[in-house]
């Protein structure tokens, strides 16, 4: 029916002066079933009617308002048709106009489709854009005083679109409708902000105060829209945070080569979870510091964490500084920090007696240095630092011994020094580089200046050097005596550097990525094929040990013949890769009686006596020959480990002997370690004074790791923080049981605990005990363990608040941790770790839709109603359709398969007529999902909930609000705002 015939009847209900009813009444009758009156633009036709005069007409205004009380239009038509009017001089009509819309802009609400739902954020836009510039003409005509009558009339009409405006956005559902709005149409958000700058320069001259007041808040409103997700209260009340206490001391004592981005994601990813105040938030990081440096174990450990303090550590806040606003802000967040950390004057105090300097004072100036402190600042702290101190501190220092974050700020400089150096031609002057090398060995300056390649990220670049370096020394052509002693210290000394940077860091620090043309060098083949590390076990009778046979003949000879091993023309390399054969040729002969002990000592003392490598290469192949050896036929490979690992005491030896034979020690204790262990055997090897292996082997004998891991676990949430030798322990028994084992032992015991407080302080510390291995855990606790205790109902009573809770928290965060950083690499510790196969994902998870994965019906078969808790089969497509199928995420990748099965999972439990502890816990882990959430995090793990989840979370009273929705929907997607608009208008 044309709009014209709508005309008439409404003139002809004005002309017969109908009430509203009867309006209604015969309006129907003159339009039967059919067309809707949005269709008909019902709304639009009688506002078009009413405004034809100067004042509005009053008749056909009560038709409109009766059309809407009656629902006969929908708010975003009347909404639409009111912000085309345009006449803003017109004072009766825009009054009438207001008070239309002070009828419903509090309780706006739409049942229909996704489509019209989507059709009232649009319409309630426009009407605040009309809003707006109704309040920017009112304020004008007030300012300019055109308008007749007492400034109180010209008042009145400011104050009534304030009014209205005020009333429209204290609604945050109007809000969240305004923001889906805003997302939908970008262009008349940017017209809103222009209005909204114009009218506040008109307001700035407004005399009343008042007004001026209420526009600022509205201003305010509108403003807060876009961001209106990104609002969390911080934590003000508390003061210690262990997860940032535990994870700073993770890195410092298992990950020093760590690249710093991943660890700045880590603590900004724990920062935004736990809401941690900055200032706060950096103090732990101090905190944590001091206490790594007062309790790491003398040695080559506390070098690494006074490296990891003075070097990283800064390092990490200055890229802290770019995700946040205003870099003043962040100075004086450190400033704030510090003062914090100068009243904890008893723990500064320990951290100066264990270092024997003044540590903060040399923090303060590595900070100030970075442009992380003012000078102002910078100055104050040092004062009330040496006020605070304890006088007896400064004359307890022994001027003898050089403090360590002294010796680490001076050798970071000098690792780029020895790199230049080590860019030269070595052909040129190998004299000059070796005096450079023998420099190095001395003392504990090799350890010192590993630690400071390490903390700043320069390990990898020194390991690759002394590669090359030992590559450059494999081979020797007309060469004096003197060319070839050289050469072969060159040779040693880089062998003996790499592989105490292998043990000290980690072979990835050594192994390079070579294209498949390239020829491997000679140290990274012998360290792949036959050094002996943690976890790996080695063949004796790998072809690797086995190398051409005429070589080993003629290195037996040598070895057994001369009276010291020749150093011209020999092809070092060579001799590594063939001592392990001749050292089994002489086992053989010793074990046969054809050589005796003397022979024995005499062909070891050669071994040792020029080179150590060679020492160090033969120890490797007898570690693996003695593993695979029976109790009684041990004796003899043990007793030459003996004696290749004894200095000798000859003069005869070449240059910066006694150094290093103490590297080689190091070497071989760490090598022989597990097999000595495994073997009931000692073997004293020189003592420098110094534990070279402080965190080896520190699970008790003879007691189940079961309760080794319950008891450490206690005393951690007993303490309240993890230390680093805890950290250990737990690394060795994640190692041992594996992550099923160690992540389902450590929920059980968190599923105990009965107080709120401790199950709290337990999920902080349980997250930063998962860092050990969070993608493995995560794959676990998701794909695992959460979905055996949701299916299970004798376990819903596990579930129960406080436990439940914090265990919806955990997966939270495991979940969140797990997903932003599982694109990156795997950090240096976990490649480390044997990969176990949990259980095969495809299997577990199928990739298409229409298998039912195992999950699915595990769930339909512990439900009455098999309909509602059905497997993906006998669901249609579009009920597990969820924004990751869309923005078309790899469904092959474990975590992304393991997070779109729990989503199904929890989307069943919520359409489900059985409401138990495990419903509970679906609320709260969605709860916690929203509390995590940032501004426009688009590609979340809530991107795997099924789009249907959404109107089944709503009916769960404390998921029923508008920013709850918004929240787990994905908006940059249309479909995800259809959703968000239909259930948020549907509230």
């Amino acid at each position: 029916m044309k709009v014209v015939n709508l005309k008439q009847a409404i003139l002809q209900a004005w002309k017969e002066r109908w009430s509203d009813y009867q309006w209604a009444i015969n309006m129907k009758k003159f339009f039967p079933r059919g067309a809707t009156w949005d269709i008909l633009n019902l709304a639009e036709a009688l506002l078009e009617q009413a405004m034809i005069g100067p004042s509005p007409n009053p008749l056909i205004l009560s038709y409109l308002k009766y059309a809407i009380s009656s629902q006969m239009v929908s708010y975003s038509s009347v909404l639409t048709a009111i912000s085309k009017f345009e006449d803003f001089s017109r004072d009766l009509c825009v009054q009438a106009l207001l008070d239309i819309m002070d009828m419903f802009c509090d309780r706006l609400s739409c049942h229909g489709k996704a489509e019209e739902c989507i059709g009232l954020c649009r319409a309630l836009l426009s009407a605040l854009h009309w809003l707006l510039r109704c309040t920017a003409a009112s304020a004008e005509r007030l300012q300019e005083g055109l308008e007749a009558g007492s400034p109180a009339t010209r008042e009145k009409q400011l104050a009534l679109c304030l009014q209205c405006l005020e009333k429209t956005l204290s609604s945050t559902k109007n809000r969240a409708l305004l923001h889906i709005a805003k997302l939908e149409e970008a262009s008349s958000w940017t017209a809103i902000e222009h209005c909204l700058l114009k009218l506040g320069e008109i307001l700035a001259n407004l005399s009343n105060a008042q007004l001026r007041s209420q526009a600022e808040q509205c201003g305010t409103l509108i403003r807060s829209i876009p961001t209106m997700l990104s609002v969390h209260s911080e934590q003000l009340h508390k003061t210690g945070f262990p997860t940032v206490h535990a994870l700073i001391l993770l890195e410092g004592t298992m990950n020093l080569t760590g690249e710093m981005q991943p660890l700045v994601e880590q603590l900004m990813m724990v920062k935004r979870m736990q809401h941690i105040p900055t200032p706060l938030f950096i103090l732990e990081i101090w905190k944590a510091c001091f206490v790594g440096l007062i309790e790491s174990p003398e040695g080559t450990q506390e070098l690494k964490w006074t490296a990891f303090t003075y070097l990283k550590i800064p390092q990490v806040l200055v890229k802290l500084k770019k995700y946040f606003h205003g870099e003043k802000d962040f100075t004086e967040d450190v400033n704030s920090a510090f003062e914090f950390l100068l009243k904890l004057t008893p723990l500064l105090d320990k951290a100066d007696q264990r270092c024997n300097c003044d540590c903060t004072n040399f923090l303060l100036q590595e900070c100030n240095k970075q442009g992380l402190l003012s000078e102002v600042n910078f100055a104050s702290l040092i004062g009330k630092r040496t006020t605070d101190r304890d006088p007896q501190l400064k004359s307890s220092e022994n001027a003898n011994i050089q403090p360590n974050p002294g010796l680490i700020l001076r050798a970071e400089p000098t690792v780029t020094n020895i790199l230049k150096t080590m860019d030269a031609d070595h052909s040129k002057s190998p004299e000059g580089l070796l005096g450079v090398l023998g420099h190095m060995l001395s003392g504990k300056s090799l350890d010192l200046l590993l630690a400071a390649a390490a903390a700043t990220g320069k390990l990898k670049s020194f390991a690759r050097k002394f590669i090359n370096l030992n590559e450059f020394t494999t081979h020797g052509s007309g060469e004096s005596t003197k060319t070839a002693s050289v050469r072969a210290l060159l040779f040693d000394i880089s062998f003996l550097m790499l592989c105490h940077v292998a043990q000290t860091y980690g072979s990835e620090v050594i192994l390079s990525e070579t294209s498949s043309g390239e020829e491997v060098p000679f140290f990274e083949t012998w360290m792949q094929t036959c050094m002996p590390e943690e976890g790996k076990i080695l063949n004796p009778d790998h072809p690797c040990f086995r190398p051409d046979s005429t070589k080993v003949e003629s290195l037996v000879a040598l070895l057994n013949n001369s009276s010291e091993m020749k150093l011209v023309q020999m092809k070092w390399h060579e001799a590594c890769l063939s001592i392990s054969a001749a050292i089994l040729e002489i086992l053989n002969a010793w074990e046969n009686g054809v050589l005796a002990f003397e022979s024995i000592q005499k062909i070891t003392d050669n071994i040792k006596g020029k080179v150590c490598s060679l020492a160090v290469c033969a120890v490797a192949w007898l570690v693996a020959h003695v593993r695979m050896l029976g109790l009684d036929e041990r004796e003899k490979s043990l007793q030459m480990i003996r004696q290749l690992a004894g200095p000798l005491y000859s003069e005869n030896t070449l240059q910066f002997y006694n150094e290093r034979v103490v590297i080689m020690n190091s070497i071989l204790e760490h090598m022989c370690a597990d097999v000595l262990q495994q073997t009931a055997t000692q073997i004293k090897f020189p003592s420098t004074g110094v534990d070279t292996m402080p965190y080896w082997n520190l699970l008790p004998p003879k007691r189940p790791i079961k309760e080794v891991l319950t008891d450490i676990f206690a005393k951690v949430l007993e303490r309240g923080w993890v230390d680093s030798r805890s950290i250990h322990i737990l690394d060795t028994l994640l190692h041992m049981g594996g992550v099923y084992w160690f992540c389902n032992n450590l929920i059980k015991e968190l599923l105990k605990e009965t107080r709120k407080e401790h199950t709290l302080r337990a999920v902080q510390l349980l997250y930063s005990i998962f860092c050990l291995d969070m993608q493995q855990v995560t794959l676990v606790l998701l794909g695992h363990i959460l979905p055996g205790l949701l299916t299970d109902s004798s376990k819903w009573h596990s579930l129960m608040d406080p436990p439940g809770t914090a265990l919806a928290k955990l997966a939270v965060w495991c979940a969140l941790s797990s997903y932003s950083s599982h694109k990156g690499q795997a950090s240096s510790r976990q490649k480390k770790r044997h990969r176990e196969d949990i259980e095969d994902y495809i299997s577990l998870f199928p990739v298409e839709d229409m298998q039912p994965s195992k999950l699915m019906r595990l769930l339909s078969s512990n439900e009455d109603d098999a309909n509602i808790l059905s497997s993906p089969t006998d669901r249609s497509m579009n009920n597990s359709l969820s924004a990751s199928q869309l923005h078309t995420v790899n469904m092959r990748d474990p975590l992304n398969r393991v997070l779109a099965n729990l989503f199904l999972l929890i989307s069943s439990i919520l359409g489900s007529r059985t409401a138990g502890p495990h419903t509970q816990f679906v609320q709260w882990f969605m709860e916690e999902c929203v509390d995590c959430l940032e501004q426009d995090s688009r590609g979340s793990i809530l991107q795997f909930m099924p789009f249907t989840t959404v109107s089944e979370l709503v009916k769960v009273s404390a998921m029923s609000s508008p920013k709850v929705v918004l929240a787990i929907t994905d908006l940059s997607l249309p479909l995800g705002r259809q959703v968000a608009a239909k259930a948020i208008a549907a509230l």
